[in-house]
């Protein structure tokens, strides 16, 4: 297993048309936790079709209902990178909204790889995939962009430097910090939506990985962070939100309590979450930009 570069900045996957349900957009919503209390009228619009809404962060997750997209021809002479996805972990992810998300749709969908960085042999590398989705009209309506660390393919050759840089979050206190308890069997769940890494599910490739039980989703606690902030910040209406980023920096296990803290500003919500019963800090770098 290897990383070519600068081979791999060339490779893209062929434009694949896919469409999505109302099932799926609630699916998505019951995975982050929406509607456990099935008597909360504030959450009911994200897992009842009478007036659904989808939550702008599903977009990460709804494509994956075509399967997986094949990869276009590199051009002659160029060589496929292949990635140790056992050592491999999500590093960022962005979501852009250019328009609200329906609550079904039908989209083509196309991903490049945009990014290469070698941290050194013994430290891992970092490529960054963008991933854009065009309507009937062709108009772009979502572009995703994820960071993968690749624990187990550095030294490949590529430039240390010149990734993106984080969002900065205030160095005031937050102005308000929320907890989320996820359930022991979160991950069986969410991984219904599309995501089915062992990684999430299988007690033996957990620990062959270095984790004692099998993780919770990144793409989940990411869910769970833009459920925070329509929540607490947006009175439950995603169609304010323009993008939501983050950027992992611990895993969170199946029946821990995500807190989230929050700062507001103007049009920037800031965020990252803890586990205080570990004292990490699972999510740095937060931010939720509102149209």
């Amino acid at each position: 297993m290897a990383i070519h570069y600068p081979d791999i900045l060339q490779e893209r996957t062929i434009p694949k048309t896919f469409s999505y349900t109302d099932k799926d957009v609630m699916l998505y919503a019951l995975g982050i936790g929406l509607g456990d209390d099935p008597m909360n009228e504030a959450e009911l619009p994200f897992v009842y079709e009478k007036t659904l809404k989808t939550v702008p962060t599903a977009a990460t997750v709804l494509a994956s209902s075509a399967g997986r997209s094949e990869m276009a021809p590199m051009p002659p002479g160029l060589k496929v990178s292949e990635i140790n996805l056992t050592l491999m972990l999500h590093g960022e992810q962005k979501v852009v909204l250019h328009k609200p998300l329906p609550p079904a749709g039908t989209f083509t969908t196309e991903t490049r790889t945009v990014g290469a960085f070698d941290k050194g042999k013994d430290k891992g590398a970092i490529t960054i995939s963008e991933t854009v989705w065009r309507d009937a009209a062709g108009e772009i309506a979502v572009t995703l962009t994820g960071s993968r660390f690749c624990r187990g393919d550095g030294g490949f050759g590529g430039p240390a430097e010149g990734a993106p840089a984080p969002h900065a979050v205030p160095k005031r206190p937050p102005d308000l910090s929320v907890d989320y308890p996820t359930r022991p069997g979160q991950a069986l769940l969410y991984r219904l939506n599309g995501d089915f890494n062992p990684l999430h599910s299988d007690p033996d490739f957990a620990r062959a990985a270095g984790f004692q039980v099998p993780i919770l989703h990144g793409l989940c606690a990411y869910g769970i962070t833009c459920r925070a902030v329509l929540e607490h910040v947006l009175d439950y209406d995603p169609s304010q939100i323009l993008s939501h980023e983050v950027r992992f920096s611990a895993p969170v296990m199946p029946g821990e309590t995500i807190t989230v803290d929050i700062w507001r500003d103007d049009k920037d919500i800031s965020f990252e979450t803890r586990i205080k019963s570990r004292g990490v800090t699972s999510i740095r770098n937060g931010l939720t930009r509102l149209r």
